[in-house]
């Protein structure tokens, strides 16, 4: 070989990174794949529901089970999928997850009673708490580099900001032209290709600093946040005076109160304070959690207005949204990958945060004559930004700095934030939207269509405000524990990549 090939031959080295930063986004779509099924889950069922109940005779108390089995198991055992990941490997987790979750998927669609139904959906969650801690660690601890894993974080924030408008989408769709069925079989097509990608680019092996597993524990947390879960699901279809409703959120509440106290004592803890104690940390799990529930009412009660009000179908409701989606994936890229690293989350989430405000007061204006390019569309693009400006940001800072054995744990904090708010905020609206309804029909004529009409768009109205009022005691909150300047990385931070 001439001195001249030499010369011109790249560094061993450097092939070898350039051949691991691609494996490294190979990687990010596996997980993202994954992610958008179990988020997917939480909106796509909803829209088959009339069809599926038509198809199985089952009635409508039983109906909001089909929902409420799939949230108990998933917000239930959330961090203890999180710590099997730290246990036993992420890969391993992973696919275990998604083998799981397309057999219950395939089981729901062949169901042929509502009992089967239902159980193929508690399955899914169980299921999907293995799944999505996992995912989200393997994107901690795979993406370590400031650069790409700000670029990285800002892809996953956006499928899961924008999966639930897809999920209306989709199963829109696929309710419409095939039938309420393929709204369960699509996740075998997502599950099959992220399985057989995910088989080849992981890496086996449990880390070699396993925690131990706290038996007490993972009973404690479990069972606090089935009660939480549960009680605020409830309270959807029952008064929250009804001994199911607040006696399960009291319940919850002592048993996640005896599970903090526990973890000060416990020689293994679950969830070691160490992952929840950092102010930036902290901060990043509360603006999930309120994120989570107004943005949960947003979507809920902008379809019922958009089917109810505007008479779209379940399609034309999906394509709606498709515009804030883009706002979601453009906000988030943008803000991890080049403002976070600029002015951290202490000007950048506030932000987002106030742009939701702003989006969320303007959808008060919508009225029963309002037009979808002149009145929804602008507000919903503002929205979209904002959501995707705290959503992506807060997910990449609760989940940096963390010691790699303590990634799956904490990436399970962040899902159980999200399923938590979600549930917080569909029960807390919906209760909302039923009293401002209830008060604007006092003294009318509930028999008039018009008054009907009205009293649904007061009642959206009043949910809208509340939400604006999520968002800003999000704002406020965000200012208040951030810290100034650029998330700084621990010095004890495990660079080792466990997969």
């Amino acid at each position: 070989m001439s001195d001249t090939a030499i010369a011109l031959a790249p560094p061993v080295g450097a092939v070898r990174e350039t051949a691991t930063s691609r494996r490294r986004w190979w990687v990010l779509a596996v997980v993202g794949i994954a992610q958008l099924m179990v988020v997917l889950d939480t909106t796509i069922v909803n829209i088959a529901l009339p069809s599926a109940q038509k198809a199985l005779g089952f009635s409508d108390d039983q109906r909001q089970w089909i929902v409420t089995a799939y949230a108990l198991a998933f917000g239930g055992l959330l961090l203890l999928g999180g710590r099997l990941a730290d246990l036993f490997g992420r890969k391993i987790t992973f696919l275990t997850g998604l083998v799981g979750f397309a057999g219950a998927s395939a089981l729901g669609g062949a169901a042929t009673n509502f009992d089967m139904l239902v159980t193929a959906r508690a399955v899914q969650g169980v299921f999907a708490a293995l799944l999505a801690p996992a995912a989200l660690s393997l994107l901690t601890t795979t993406f370590t580099e400031a650069r790409e894993r700000g670029r990285a974080f800002g892809i996953y924030g956006a499928i899961a900001g924008s999966g639930g408008a897809v999920g209306l989408l989709l199963g829109g769709l696929l309710t419409e032209h095939l039938n309420w069925r393929w709204t369960l079989y699509v996740n075998l097509i997502f599950a099959v290709i992220a399985f057989l990608a995910g088989s080849a680019l992981l890496t086996s092996g449990a880390p070699a600093d396993r925690p131990r597993l706290d038996i007490l524990g993972t009973v404690l947390v479990s069972s606090g946040l089935f009660g939480i879960v549960y009680g605020f699901a409830n309270a959807e279809t029952h008064a929250w005076t009804a001994p199911s409703t607040w006696g399960f959120l009291a319940a919850g509440g002592l048993l996640l109160a005896a599970f903090a106290w526990w973890q000060t004592r416990a020689a293994h803890p679950l969830l070691p304070l160490r992952v929840l104690l950092d102010r930036n940390r902290g901060a990043s799990f509360l603006a999930m959690l309120i994120s989570s529930g107004a943005m949960f009412g947003l979507f809920l009660f902008l379809t019922y207005y958009l089917q109810e009000s505007l008479g779209y179908t379940p399609v034309a409701t999906g394509l709606a949204f498709l515009p804030m989606v883009g706002a979601v994936m453009v906000a988030a890229t943008t803000a991890t990958s080049y403002l976070l690293p600029r002015v951290g989350p202490k000007l950048l989430i506030p932000l987002g945060m106030g742009l939701a405000v702003i989006g969320l007061v303007w959808l008060t204006q919508l009225g029963l004559t309002s037009e979808y390019a002149a009145n929804v569309l602008p507000p919903l693009i503002v929205s979209g930004l904002g959501i995707g400006l705290v959503l992506a940001p807060a997910m990449n800072v609760a989940t940096f700095g963390v010691e790699a054995h303590d990634a799956g744990v904490a990436s399970a904090s962040v899902n159980a934030m999200q399923q938590i708010g979600g549930s917080i905020g569909t029960a807390v609206l919906s209760t909302f939207a039923s009293t401002a309804a209830t008060h604007y029909l006092s003294g009318k004529n509930p028999a008039n269509p018009l008054v009907q009409a009205q009293a649904a768009i007061h009642s959206y109205q009043a949910v809208y405000w509340w939400s604006a009022a999520f968002f800003a005691a999000g704002l406020l909150i965000s200012l208040l524990l951030y810290r100034r300047g650029t998330p700084q990385p621990s010095p004890d931070t495990a660079p080792t990549i466990h997969m």
